[in-house]
């Protein structure tokens, strides 16, 4: 059975730091691009990043917004991708969902509004900054 799931979310304070994890069954992470979306309160579903197949160089993409602050790795052991989130902001309050198309590389389509029924999605994990 083929699954995305996600863990690692909670309550951290403004300029803290959380470890997102996307754990993979049913196939290989990292045959696939898998990307890091958030639905903020009252916002679309966003492209957050993207980190492409091993094969494809394990290529990266982020958001503006959190270029600098988020770093996107994958741990091939555990067949998972991690998101390592520092610098965190109320802003980036919301829940968070990993995801893949299916395709090797990372497209301009992990970032920016998400397409319906472009992804197979995880049920997400929720990330609230507040002090």
């Amino acid at each position: 059975q083929v699954q995305l799931v996600e863990s690692g979310g909670g309550l951290v304070q403004p300029g803290g730091s959380l470890r997102l994890s996307c754990g993979a069954s049913g196939f290989t992470a990292d045959n696939y691009a898998i990307g890091w979306f958030r639905q903020r309160p009252g916002k679309e579903n966003e492209g957050v990043s993207c980190v492409s197949s091993s094969s494809s160089n394990g290529s990266t993409l982020y958001a503006d917004s959190v270029k600098g602050r988020f770093t996107i790795s994958r741990d091939l052991r555990k067949n998972r991708v991690w998101l390592e989130m520092n610098s965190l902001k109320p802003e980036d309050t919301g829940v968070y969902s990993c995801a893949t198309d299916y395709y090797r590389r990372c497209g301009e389509h992990y970032l920016g509004p998400a397409r319906p029924g472009t992804f197979y999605w995880g049920l997400g994990t929720q990330v609230t900054v507040s002090s």
